[in-house]
This record gives structure tokens, sequence and C-alpha cells, in this order.
């Protein structure tokens, strides 16, 4: 059986507290803002505020019989 790995958008709420754990986003964050498309967030250390396009994700891996599943 192939190994699926799902995707899906994590629905971020505001007072939400993050911590990424790799790339150029990482850090903890405080999530002080949810739009449609775009969070909002403040480093609790610096104080930075920053938009971004939703970007983090739920993972779920499986053990598939059939893959592509349409």
């Amino acid at each position: 059986m192939p190994r699926v790995i799902h995707f899906k958008p994590y629905p971020l709420k505001v007072g939400d507290k993050i911590c990424i754990d790799e790339g150029p986003r990482r850090g903890d964050w405080l999530v002080i803002g949810v739009e449609e498309g775009t969070v909002r967030l403040r480093c609790p250390v610096s104080g930075r505020e920053v938009a971004w396009k939703e970007f983090c994700y739920e993972v779920k891996i499986t053990e598939q019989e059939e893959w592509p599943v349409g």
C-alpha cells in the first residue's frame, strides 16, 4: 500500500499561540487576526507583526490501497 500524506488548512483563531519549528517563519507567534486567506501574527519577544497568506496545515499520513482518490 502506498503512503499518502493529506494536508488541510489548520483553522487558526485569534489568541492561538503557535510555534513554527523550521524555515524563514520559525519562532513563536501569537495569532492576532484571521481574515479570509490571511493570518496576522505578532512575535511575543520582538513585538514584530506580520500578515501572511494562510500557510499552517494539519497533516495526516495514511496507508491507502487506492491512490489517487479522485
